[in-house]
């Protein structure tokens, strides 16, 4: 889910010390949930799926490390990626409400998560209230990240969408202290329009419009490791893809 920046004001990319402090606070949640909830560890691998849509809720879970993708599954059979899920993120608020899944989540490469029971999860908020706060947290910015996801896709152009996507991607990756000037995309080309609401195509011509105007580079021939030389200069690119074109002379 994309973090739109849709005004003048631009988010800028996280110096070292920043990083290093924002790393500081995903570790430190995360050391506090292991040792309040001593949570069961599980290794997962690409295309694993530890939940699927209508499964009986009764498991939270947060990742410690890899990437997911949650995928909706439409009443005519499409598949529809809507969310990433990165290091420090939940997984499975969306059975709280119905008592089953609404969606399945499915690992995009290595990693590991931790499984809660919800119950478990309550009955530790009460003893411990700081934990609380921890799970409202997580609550609170997937909704947000829900609401941007949907700002994006509703009123930016292609290209804007694919900018914005990338600068999501990595200003998470700089948030929990990983490197940005190179990324990994774990996404086809396929997966990023379906989630951005484009087709292959459209993506496949946005990245090459980035990498004309040098805002992003290729470091391989499969073009799976994005250059990111300046993550500013994804925000500014999706600036000038809203300004208004100047008027025409009568």
């Amino acid at each position: 889910m994309l973090n739109t920046a849709i005004s003048s004001k631009t988010t800028p990319v996280l110096p070292t010390i920043g990083r290093e402090c924002a790393d500081r606070s995903t570790g430190d949640t995360l050391k506090l949930l292991a040792e309040q909830l001593k949570p069961q560890r599980r290794v997962v691998h690409t295309g694993d799926t530890i939940y699927q849509a209508g499964e009986r809720f009764g498991n939270l879970y947060i990742l410690n490390s890899g990437f997911f993708k949650i995928v909706n599954l439409s009443a005519d059979g499409r598949e529809q990626v809507v969310g990433l899920k990165f290091r420090g993120d939940w997984l499975g608020f969306d059975g709280i409400a119905g008592s089953r899944y609404s969606c399945d989540a499915v690992a995009m490469d290595t990693g590991e998560i931790w499984v809660v029971s919800y119950e478990a999860l309550l009955a530790a908020c009460v003893a411990h209230p700081g934990l609380l706060q921890v799970l409202h947290t997580a609550m609170s910015r997937e909704i947000s990240h829900d609401r941007d996801s949907l700002m994006s896709v509703c009123t930016l152009p292609a290209d804007a969408r694919v900018a914005d996507f990338l600068r999501y991607w990595a200003e998470t990756l700089a948030e929990r202290g990983m490197r940005t000037d190179e990324i990994t995309l774990r996404m086809t080309r396929a997966e990023i329009g379906n989630y951005l609401g484009m087709t292959l195509e459209s993506v496949s011509r946005a990245l090459s419009r980035l990498a004309r105007d040098n805002v992003i580079g290729f470091a391989t021939k499969g073009r799976r490791d994005v250059q990111i030389p300046d993550v500013g200069a994804l925000s500014a690119f999706v600036q000038r893809c809203l300004a208004p074109a100047p008027a025409m002379l009568q």
